[in-house]
């Protein structure tokens, strides 16, 4: 008698351990898809360059992980490379090198020569000698959160020289590049400085 009791009680068993499986299982994927969630809105999300504005820095194909926390403990600095939407195409996001700072005046003459306020910029991140200042030609006053941005190959790079760029909002940014993912033989952190 005890036998069949035992024996009624297996199935009984069974079914809740499976039921109890399948419970776990479910918000195991539950905390993996919130955290992945989480990673993606709040702290790097992976981006690919798309074009040769960045070369020699990155280039086209390139696969980055971008850093969306570290600016919600400190300032954008001067040559951080940083991504941000374009304005005018949904969807589209441009990567440069950040050279203006807030408060500052940005002026390029035609010689080139990168200025702020009134002093000639150090920098090596430029490969060539600029041809267009374009905007840049006459100076340009940053406001509070505006930053002046370049890409590395500067003839060949839409960026605040260009009114359809102009000067960029920091509240815009969504992070600053961090680390190359792809090609394989190019892996590693993204120098800024």
């Amino acid at each position: 008698m005890e036998n069949q009791r035992e024996e009624r009680r297996k199935p009984l068993k069974e079914e809740r351990s499976m039921v109890q499986e399948t419970i776990s299982f479910i918000i195991y994927i539950g905390i993996v898809f919130l955290l992945t969630y989480l990673v993606i809105h709040y702290v790097g999300q992976r981006t690919q360059v798309s074009g040769t504005s960045m070369e020699y820095t990155l280039s086209d194909g390139d696969n980055l992980i971008v850093d969306k926390i570290t600016y919600r403990f400190h300032k954008p600095e001067r040559f951080d490379i940083v991504v941000f939407p374009f304005k005018h195409k949904e969807d589209t996001y441009y990567i440069k090198r950040i050279i203006g700072m807030p408060g500052e005046t940005v002026q390029i003459d035609q010689n080139g020569v990168i200025y702020i306020d009134g002093e000639e910029l150090e920098e090596s991140y430029g490969r060539e000698i600029i041809q267009d200042p374009g905007e840049a030609a006459d100076p340009i006053e940053l406001g509070a959160d505006e930053y002046f941005v370049l890409g590395d190959n500067r003839n060949a790079s839409s960026d605040s020289r260009d009114p359809s760029v102009g000067k960029v909002l920091g509240k815009d940014f969504v992070g600053r590049a961090w680390l190359r993912i792809f090609p394989f033989d190019k892996i590693g952190f993204i120098k800024h400085q």
